[in-house]
């Protein structure tokens, strides 16, 4: 699917902005969303380009950058922080051989931190591309990375 089209299946409607950037970023394999395609969408929703760009800037789901196929995003807010006993920053960082904001060689797995994800009640957590997992242990964390590599989980 082109931009031309995700925009027509959203109706060039302007609050539907999130939508479109987010079909637009999840065609790509590398997940992000250039500058053109920003002025591109902010000609067709009659916005400014600072409104694309400041939504873009908000979410940390959506990306300027290159990113790989898997987007691990890590929360970072108290309830994770406080449950979180064993570092699943930490975990991934050394199991995928990436410092969080990098992308392994690769280009496979992309790690972030983020806001909340929503599930305080089932800390900690994070987020690969859409799919979230909670309850995270050392070992439950390793194992899904391992399926990922797999291609177990897709």
């Amino acid at each position: 699917m082109n931009l031309q089209k995700i925009l027509e299946k959203h109706a060039f409607q302007k609050d539907h902005l999130i939508e479109i950037l987010i079909d637009l970023q999840n065609e790509k394999t590398y997940k992000f969303v250039t500058e053109e395609e920003v002025s591109l969408i902010a000609d067709a929703l009659k916005v400014p380009v600072s409104h694309v760009c400041g939504v873009m800037s908000f979410y940390t789901l959506l990306s300027f950058d290159e990113r790989g196929k898997y987007i691990i995003q890590v929360c970072k807010d108290v309830p994770c922080y406080l449950n979180d006993d064993f570092n699943v920053l930490t975990t991934i960082e050394k199991a995928l051989d990436i410092s969080c904001g990098d992308t392994s060689k690769d280009q496979f797995f992309t790690l972030e931190q983020t806001a909340c994800l929503g599930c305080c009640d089932e800390a900690p957590a994070m987020r690969i591309n859409n799919k979230v997992y909670t309850k995270l242990t050392k070992a439950k964390v390793l194992r899904i990375l391992e399926e990922y590599k797999e291609g177990i989980l897709c």
